[in-house]
């Protein structure tokens, strides 16, 4: 699965937690989850519950707390497909 092929799913998996669907269409690798599409945090343990369904992956707690922006789930998503 390509990088881009991971983003787009991502996106996907984020958008009906995002509060801001304007944030979302611009959304780039940067785009801060919490702050720009204001996903709450109790809903961002959602996200990563989703990721890891999604993905066939587990995802840490310590590594779940690391994501901060789109940018870093792609990067997780990529380390553990290996």
């Amino acid at each position: 699965m390509s990088k881009d092929e991971v983003f787009e799913k991502v996106l996907a998996i984020i958008k009906p937690f995002a509060k801001a669907p304007e944030a979302l269409a611009s959304a780039g690798m940067e785009t801060s989850i919490l702050k720009d599409l204001k996903v709450n945090s109790a809903r961002l343990v959602d996200v990563v519950l989703e990721i890891e369904d999604a993905f066939g992956i587990e995802v840490k707690d310590e590594d779940a707390d690391k994501v901060k922006t789109i940018g870093d789930a792609v990067t997780l998503i990529l380390a553990a497909k290996g």
